[in-house]
């Protein structure tokens, strides 16, 4: 079975619909309506429409587990019909839609600072049999859709490269068998960063994509962001830039040192350019985004030189984020980005950003 897709996917996420909610009600609490109203008004069936014009030809709707699936894994079906709106709006615009599994039962990729070995990884594996039970559904609800892909979960991050493949290939095995001719997305380990595709394994299927994100160099992209505590964080940075010795964050793990530039960009995606060929595996990198309120000039540069590597090593990639979240093509009721230059336009799109999305 050869995989469906011929050309690079080019698209953007809607993060903040179907996901990550509590944040959309942070922003502004007064004005929030209700998690069920917010789902029926955030994105409608123009959103999708824009998405179209813009040129893209998929959108990646994150899928938030508790907010579908009760403790027991029943679906919630007065909440499902919102993922039916998703698959048909996507389809009546002509876009591909990625069916994305942001947080699953025992996994939530913000938490592993706070819960470091996540119950999904525990030997018990009580939580990938729940999470293959979700999965059985939605692979069996949405299989049908051609236009429809699946991604097994958002940013893995388990205690070993080993312990990911297996969970890995046990959720794919689930979405094949109830979903026989779905291409299928899975991502390397560490929040699908580009250096632990070294230790990815490959699943013994060709309808498969495989997802890289990417935010580096942290201490640029992420300047400022009030949900990173790091002291390194809080000081204003350009790029390119040589960042010192960078700092030490989750897992030990140092970020963002050393010299970042196009080329250093380049560097980071060999691992990922060396299993594509070794495995002949189309890549996506189905997030990366810089927050917004860094200085605009510098994020064009950033921008540029990562999407002319993505095109160079023919990755696809889906922006983060369509709406909101500090990394809004469009940016509606963020009190914080009120005043921000590149949205100061009646529709409040930051067209600059939009722009050199769609050179690429």
């Amino acid at each position: 079975m050869a995989c469906n897709l011929s050309n690079r996917l080019r698209g953007v996420n809607m993060g903040g619909w179907l996901s990550q909610i509590d944040a959309i009600q942070e922003k502004d609490p007064q004005k929030f309506p209700g998690i069920d109203k917010h789902m029926e008004t955030f994105i409608t069936d123009n959103d999708f429409a824009n998405v179209k014009l813009w040129g893209f030809d998929h959108v990646r709707i994150p899928v938030d587990s508790y907010l579908f699936f009760t403790d027991d894994d029943k679906a919630i079906e007065s909440r499902i019909v919102n993922l039916d709106r998703a698959v048909n709006y996507s389809k009546t615009s002509g876009l591909k839609m990625i069916l994305d599994l942001h947080e699953c039962p025992g996994h939530d990729f913000s938490e592993v600072t706070k819960s470091p070995v996540q119950k999904l990884f525990a030997e018990d594996d009580a939580y990938i049999k729940k999470t293959e039970k979700i999965w059985a559904y939605l692979a069996e609800r949405y299989g049908e859709n051609e236009h429809v892909l699946f991604e097994t979960l958002n940013e893995p991050v388990a205690p070993t490269p080993e312990i990911w493949n297996s969970v890995k290939d046990r959720l794919c095995a689930q979405i094949r068998a109830f979903a026989p001719k779905s291409t299928i997305i899975t991502g390397s380990n560490m929040w699908n960063w580009p250096n632990t595709f070294s230790s990815l394994t490959p699943f013994n299927d060709d309808n498969i994509i495989y997802s890289v994100h990417f935010y580096e160099p942290l201490l640029f992209t992420h300047q400022n962001a009030p949900w990173i505590n790091n002291p390194e964080i809080k000081m204003e940075r350009t790029y390119p830039f040589d960042y010192g010795p960078g700092f030490v964050r989750k897992y030990g793990f140092t970020q963002s040192e050393g010299k970042w530039d196009r080329q250093r960009i380049l560097s980071e995606f060999e691992p990922v350019s060396a299993f594509s060929k070794k495995f002949n595996a189309p890549v996506i990198c189905n997030e990366f985004g810089v927050y917004t309120p860094v200085e605009l000039e510098a994020q064009l540069r950033w921008y540029n030189d990562l999407l002319s590597v993505l095109q160079e090593l023919n990755i696809g990639f889906s922006y983060w984020n369509y709406k909101n979240l500090d990394f809004g093509i469009i940016s509606i009721g963020e009190s914080l980005h009120e005043n921000l230059s590149q949205y100061n336009n009646s529709q409040r799109i930051n067209n600059p950003v939009l722009e050199v999305l769609r050179k690429y």
